[in-house]
């Protein structure tokens, strides 16, 4: 039996133009954008705004991946490589003193500041 080939991948083959080069993942585009300070913290902050603790740590470990790894940010936070992965896992419940710990490492730190008031 013949391979289907839709109408269009067939129009391509036969006038003899490549197939485009693929795209650059999103995990690597993320990881190289958030190795920029600023962009790590505005990352964090509007992940931080969606609520949701599992994404807010999965976000930290993409910082911490970025900034070179786990296992370096967990050198410089002094923690253990395995309290680390637990901590930045889907899971993860850190302690402030943790998380201030893997911020300060990755170059960041937590920051309060007064909710917008609506317009009435």
């Amino acid at each position: 039996m013949r391979k289907r080939i839709s109408k269009t991948t067939k129009r391509a083959l036969r006038s003899g133009r490549r197939a485009a080069a693929p795209s650059l993942r999103y995990a690597d585009w993320l990881i190289e954008r958030l190795k920029d300070p600023a962009e790590a913290a505005a990352y964090l902050e509007a992940v931080i705004d969606e609520g949701d603790q599992a994404a807010i740590m999965l976000a930290l470990r993409q910082v911490a991946l970025a900034r070179g790894g786990i296992a370096q940010i967990a050198r410089k936070a002094k923690l253990t490589r395995e309290a680390t992965y637990r901590m930045l896992s889907r899971s993860g419940n850190p302690e402030l003193r943790s998380l201030t710990s893997v911020l300060e490492a990755t170059g960041l730190r937590i920051s309060v500041k007064p909710i917008a008031k609506q317009a009435a």
